[in-house]
């Protein structure tokens, strides 16, 4: 057996009887994500709110041999359509062992704070922030059931108020009241929620997979989502030793790969 078939091997074992759940994860950061746990052997539930979109993407990950993944429907902003969700993995697995929060929206263009309407910074805010909560907290029962639980909350380094607060960083020009302000929040919350888990086996952060090109930028990101996905992972399958509350970046050049909040 060569080295590849090996790691793939133990890959697998690591991953058996382990289900997560990823939400907007029909395209993009969140459908690679969803491959490459398949591919370590996880079963994973690929959330869509378009749920002919997500299956249409399962039926695409099937004909690469990934057959342990399963569309469902998850509309974040739609409190009967978590809890469908979360009955129906209760019912086929009993638990959850790993929520990956990454739905999320940009926000209308331009976002100038002077101009931009409350309305539109609500709506902002009502998926990248509130919707994760209202996902999270639905989940928790059966995350709770789980050896090993994690909740990976995939936020941005835009999120960061110590590098929008540096004059010298290289995206301090950009502005976004409603985009940046959403993650900042998503970044408080998870430091609160690892704080309130602190005691039991969660490991909950904060995951800035880097700016990546994707149609959530028209592309103009220079990372990959083969790389934002690996990210993902990396710090989202992690021992019962790994770290809890944290914010890491996969454009921090630094060994500990965390960002400032």
């Amino acid at each position: 057996m060569n080295s590849k078939n090996h790691e793939q091997k133990e890959s697998n074992k690591k991953g058996m009887n382990k289900s997560v759940l990823i939400t907007g994860a029909n395209r993009s950061i969140g459908l690679e994500t969803a491959k490459q746990l398949s591919e370590k052997g996880l079963f994973v539930y690929l959330g869509s709110r378009d749920l002919e979109k997500g299956e249409e993407a399962v039926k695409e990950l099937n004909k690469k041999g990934l057959n342990n993944i399963k569309a469902i429907q998850i509309d974040v902003n739609n409190p009967d359509s978590i809890l469908a969700a979360k009955n129906i993995i209760e019912n086929e697995q009993g638990k959850l062992d790993i929520l990956i929060n990454n739905a999320g929206v940009l926000g209308v263009l331009p976002q100038e704070p002077s101009i931009t309407s409350i309305e539109d910074i609500q709506k902002t805010f009502d998926t990248n922030f509130f919707g994760v909560i209202r996902v999270t907290q639905v989940f928790l029962e059966l995350l709770k059931k789980s050896d090993s639980p994690r909740i990976s909350n995939i936020t941005s380094g835009l999120g960061s108020l110590t590098l929008h607060s540096d004059p010298n960083w290289k995206y301090h020009a950009i502005k976004g009241v409603c985009y940046v302000p959403s993650k900042a929040a998503l970044n408080a919350f998870t430091i609160t929620l690892a704080y309130e888990l602190r005691d039991l086996p969660f490991k909950v952060n904060a995951i800035d997979p880097g700016y990546t090109a994707t149609d959530f930028n028209h592309f103009s990101g220079p990372g990959t989502v083969e790389s934002a996905a690996g990210f993902i992972i990396k710090h989202t399958l992690t021992d019962e030793n790994g770290p809890t509350g944290k914010f890491f970046s996969n454009d921090i050049e630094d060994e500990s790969e965390e960002s400032p909040w």
